[in-house]
């Protein structure tokens, strides 16, 4: 074909490299494009870009490029390689592809949006006419290239979380960025030792300007932060906290809904999600069931009850006032009879310097509960991991809002 100069053009290359042959194959629908460096030709060094003079070619290279039409499109070249006398042998940087690529980087780009938008690598390799593995390598590029060029300039609020890996008791610790709601990484399991790991992602430089960090009250995650990060506040994240007292309502209604249906009572058989649902969003139906379960007088009543008077600790501005709050809350928590709530109202009392710690740093991993159900959707398109790097290469690529184009 006589098209060279054309396809030199929408290549975007610029003298001395050219395209020297376009070579159609219909059968296979694809195109190859040959392109070459002129002999005679000195050539910058990769490394310091100084002309120098060519000292021989690599064997043949092969890129996978946008599709021409309906045609698969191949770029094909002899990479020339110059004798630098400062670095020695160096390849000429092509200017379609990474050193290292398989792809031109349009192609990568495009694999990129693919990927982004059909969120299963399966899917994604279909679309784009490439196997599982050429796909995962592209997103592990992206995912490199993303990391390297990460700022964590205006950062100062972090959160720790915990989330299932693998079936069973197989976990994943994640670090998130709360000020840019962003993933920053990801370690395998949840013990002191990963979750300092973890921590230590973060550039010495900056550890120091990290002012507070959200988390639960895991003792490991805790401990990791006094030794990593001990110019920070721990801020115990308040919805956790309020899935402990909810939890202990719940103990309380299945112990006497067990006790009432021996009896042949039915009141509370049910009613399950109407003492754990947040009252703003009660319906008309629940609102009536609850007013009509107020006049039961039971003992879960008094657990809610107990644990909704709790929430107006984060409403106070300064420690001392919410201190005084929390010393009569617990009296009457810790004097209700009622083991469960006694037990979370104990576990507050321990963890309450971390607790009041959200006056002056109100963050919470509110975001970070954001995140869960898309990691969780990541998890089920992909139908479980090889391994925990393709676990943590998937998180990075669509929670991390890297900049990973090439």
């Amino acid at each position: 074909m006589q098209d060279t100069a054309l396809f030199t053009q929408l290549l975007g290359l610029s003298s001395p490299w050219k395209v020297t042959e376009v070579t159609p194959d219909l059968d296979n629908k694809s195109i190859t494009i040959r392109i070459e460096w002129p002999k005679g030709e000195k050539g910058p060094c990769s490394e310091c870009k100084i002309s120098c003079q060519v000292y021989d070619h690599r064997e043949e290279r092969t890129w996978r490029h946008l599709d021409t039409m309906q045609f698969t499109t191949l770029l094909i070249c002899p990479v020339p390689r110059v004798d630098c006398k400062e670095h020695g042998i160096k390849s000429l940087q092509v200017p379609w592809a990474d050193m290292k690529g398989r792809f031109t980087m349009l192609f990568e780009r495009f694999a990129i949006d693919v990927l982004q938008s059909a969120n299963n690598k399966k899917k994604a390799a279909e679309l784009l006419g490439l196997s599982w593995d050429e796909v995962h390598h592209i997103q592990e590029r992206a995912v490199e290239r993303g990391l390297s060029r990460r700022k964590l300039d205006q950062t100062s609020h972090l959160g720790i979380d915990e989330k299932s890996f693998l079936k069973g008791h197989s976990y994943a610790s994640l670090l998130y960025d709360l000020d840019k709601s962003r993933v920053l990484d990801v370690v395998q399991d949840r013990t002191e030792d990963s979750a300092k790991n973890l921590l230590q992602t973060l550039p010495e430089n900056k550890r120091s300007e990290i002012t507070a960090i959200a988390v639960d009250m895991w003792p490991a995650f805790m401990s990791a932060i006094q030794r990593v990060l001990p110019n920070a506040a721990i801020v115990h994240d308040k919805y956790h906290v309020v899935s402990h007292l909810s939890k202990a309502v719940d103990h309380v209604r299945r112990k006497e809904n067990n006790t009432l249906q021996k009896e042949g009572n039915n009141t509370l058989k049910g009613t399950r999600y109407t003492w754990l649902r947040n009252p703003t969003n009660w319906t008309a139906d629940d609102k009536k069931t609850f007013k009509s379960l107020q006049a039961e007088h039971l003992k879960v009543g008094r657990a809610w009850s107990i644990k909704e008077a709790f929430l107006v600790i984060w409403n106070y501005t300064y420690d001392r006032p919410a201190r005084s709050f929390f010393k009569k809350w617990y009296f009457w928590a810790t004097h209700s009879r009622l083991k469960p709530v006694i037990k979370v109202a104990d576990m507050i009392k321990n963890h309450l310097d971390n607790i009041l710690t959200y006056l002056r740093h109100p963050i919470t991993n509110a975001k970070a509960e954001g995140f869960n159900s898309k990691i969780q959707s990541i998890k089920s398109a992909a139908r479980g991991f090889r391994n925990f790097n393709n676990y943590r290469t998937s998180i990075l690529f669509y929670c991390g809002r890297l900049a990973m184009y090439p």
